[in-house]
């Protein structure tokens, strides 16, 4: 296993001890994260984002593999499986990963999941009925970066 593999393996493992910490350790300080809920975090949200979803989901379990590495990025697949809080309903969300890696250190992931797909599973029927919406997608998102700041502000991670 080359290094970029191993820095994505050692990444995936704290995250299924919930060891945040070690998480936020392994990106740069000029990271960037997107997904179709978090949209352009830099490195001290993305963090804040790591500490806030291990904290929140109790009954958080994930599972990875798939690592594959090509140069400075590298690719992976993981499942989160949990309770969304806002609903109380239960997800399975299978997820690509894409890092760019520097240093050592992650400076670029991107974790790519059909919004629609998890909408219906996190938002139950509001997500079956308007889950494919953009109107949808941009509250989900304006939600989750005011919990985000909330989060940040709350912990003093400004």
């Amino acid at each position: 296993m080359n290094h970029n593999a191993q820095i994505i393996e050692a990444f995936y493992t704290a995250f299924q001890r919930k060891d945040y910490k070690a998480m936020q350790g392994m990106y740069s300080d000029t990271a960037t994260f997107s997904d179709s809920v978090f949209k352009d975090l830099n490195a001290q949200q993305v963090r804040a984002m790591w500490e806030m979803l291990i904290k929140r989901g109790t009954d958080l379990e994930m599972t990875f593999g798939n690592i594959k590495t090509d140069g400075n990025t590298a690719t992976a697949e993981w499942t989160a499986t949990y309770t969304f809080s806002g609903s109380g309903q239960k997800v399975i969300n299978n997820i690509h990963a894409r890092f760019v890696i520097k240093d050592g250190k992650i400076v670029e992931h991107k974790d790519y999941f059909p919004f629609y797909t998890w909408a219906k599973q996190a938002l139950g029927t509001p997500g079956k009925l308007l889950g494919w919406t953009g109107f949808m997608r941009k509250k989900v998102q304006q939600k989750a970066m005011k919990g985000l700041s909330d989060f940040m502000a709350k912990n003093n991670v400004i």
